[in-house]
């Protein structure tokens, strides 16, 4: 599945393919942009995983600066 194609699929259920949104964070096919992304997708879906969304959107803003993907 191309890249784009899967980051489209993420972004309409992000549950689909993360069992957490700390998940997120440890894909490496992702740059930090797409991270955000997939979690403010998580964040929409309000299923009782806000606090554990809002975490992981916090690691990412502590980390600084932008993480690209492994190519």
């Amino acid at each position: 599945m191309a890249k784009k194609r899967l980051l489209e699929d993420i972004l309409g259920n992000p549950a689909r393919f993360y069992r957490v949104p700390g998940d997120v964070l440890r894909d490496r096919r992702f740059a930090d942009e797409e991270r955000i992304a997939i979690l403010t997708a998580w964040r929409a879906l309000n299923d009782g995983r806000e606090a554990d969304t809002e975490a992981a959107l916090v690691e990412l803003e502590q980390r600084g600066g932008v993480h690209h993907a492994a190519e």
